[in-house]
């Protein structure tokens, strides 16, 4: 394989993996944060900026995985 060939493969994987990843994790937190508030709906609004403050950082994996497959020559 040429060197380039290979540089878009693991710009594929990077941002594959790195997207994949997040976007599996901001629906388990979605998920278990409407569980939660399902069981105590008083706590609703403590749960629900948790849930926004952690999906965010769970997206920022993504961008760190865009800014690595950007950065792979």
């Amino acid at each position: 394989m040429e060197k380039e060939a290979i540089g878009l493969l693991a710009k594929a994987a990077a941002i594959a993996i790195g997207g994949a990843a997040p976007a599996i994790a901001i629906g388990w937190i979605g998920s278990k944060g409407l569980e939660a508030m399902g069981r105590n709906p008083e706590a609703a609004s403590k749960i629900q900026s948790t849930m926004i403050f952690v999906a965010a950082f769970a997206e920022a994996i993504a961008v760190y995985a865009l800014v690595i497959a950007f950065t792979i020559k």
